[in-house]
C-alpha cells in the first residue's frame, strides 16, 4: 500500500464556527490534527480547504495544502478534488479521510483503519467501538454500525443507523467516522448520487452500501474525542492540557 492522508477543512460549522482555527493547547485545531497525523507517519499528510485563512495557517504550520472549490457538498468530494490535483500520477493507491475536528485522535486509529486493506476484496474501511454507555443506544447523534464478525476486532459492515440496532442481546457498535478508501472506491463513490437510504438517514457512507461497496470495520478500544459544539472545545482543551502534563 501506498496511502496518502487528506484532511478536509471547513470554516462554515452551525454549532461552532470557525473551528478549524479553534486554539487547543496553543495550537489551532486544525494544526493540531495534522500533528497527530505526522505521529502517526503512514504516508504524506495534506489538508483540503476551501477558505484561504485555514490553508495560511496549516502552511505556517508545515502543512501542505491544497485549495479546493468551496460548493462540495461533503468531506468526500473535497478530499478527491484534492487527490486528483496532488497526485495526478495516481501513486497513492490508499486515501485516508482524517476528519478535522479530532485533535486527540491516536496513532493507533489511524493505523487500524489501513489494516482491513490486508483483504483485497474490501473498499472501504472505517472504525467503531462497543458502546458501553447506555444512553448512546438511543441516542440519535451516535451513529450505529451494524455488521457481521469477521474476526475478533474486525466487522463486515451491513448497515449504518441512528436507530438502536440490531436488536436483542450482544454489543452495540459506536461508529467512529474516519475512513480509508481505495482510491477506485473514492473516485466511484463521488460519481454516485446520493442513495435513498443515504438521505433518509443522513449517512453518506450507506450510498456506498447500497452500491455493493464493501465496508470493512475495524474494532478500536475507545472513541476519538470530536469536537462540534463550545462545550465540547472546552473538553478538548482540558483533556490536551491534561496529555501534555502526563
Amino acid at each position: 500500500m501506498n496511502p496518502i492522508v487528506l484532511i478536509p477543512a471547513r470554516m462554515a460549522s452551525s454549532r461552532l464556527p470557525g473551528k478549524p482555527l479553534a486554539l487547543i493547547d496553543g495550537l489551532p485545531m486544525i494544526v493540531q490534527v495534522v500533528r497527530r497525523a505526522e505521529e502517526a507517519a503512514v504516508g504524506p499528510i495534506h489538508v483540503a480547504t476551501d477558505c484561504e485563512e485555514i490553508a495560511q495557517v496549516a502552511r505556517e504550520a508545515g502543512a501542505n495544502v491544497s485549495l479546493t472549490s468551496p460548493d462540495h457538498p461533503s468531506g468526500s468530494d473535497r478530499i478527491h478534488e484534492a487527490l486528483m490535483r496532488i497526485d495526478p500520477e495516481r501513486r497513492h493507491d490508499i486515501v485516508v479521510n482524517l476528519q478535522g475536528d479530532l485533535p486527540l485522535l491516536s496513532r493507533s486509529a489511524v493505523h487500524a483503519i489501513l489494516e482491513p486493506f490486508d483483504d483485497p476484496a474490501v473498499d472501504i474501511t472505517t472504525l467503531a467501538s462497543v458502546i458501553t454507555d447506555p444512553s448512546e443506544t438511543t441516542n440519535p447523534n451516535i451513529v450505529k454500525a451494524v455488521a457481521s464478525p469477521i474476526t475478533e476486532n474486525r466487522l463486515r459492515a451491513l448497515y449504518f443507523t441512528r436507530a438502536t440496532a440490531p436488536s436483542g442481546e450482544g454489543p452495540l457498535y459506536h461508529h467512529v467516522g474516519l475512513y480509508g478508501y481505495r482510491r477506485a472506491a473514492l473516485e466511484r463513490f463521488v460519481s454516485l448520487p446520493p442513495s435513498p437510504l443515504e438521505k433518509r438517514e443522513r449517512l453518506e457512507q450507506l450510498r456506498a452500501l447500497e452500491a455493493g461497496m464493501r465496508i470493512d470495520v475495524r474494532l478500536i478500544d475507545d472513541v476519538p474525542f470530536g469536537v462540534d459544539t463550545p462545550a465540547d472545545l472546552e473538553k478538548a482543551r482540558r483533556l490536551a492540557a491534561a496529555r501534555r502534563k502526563d
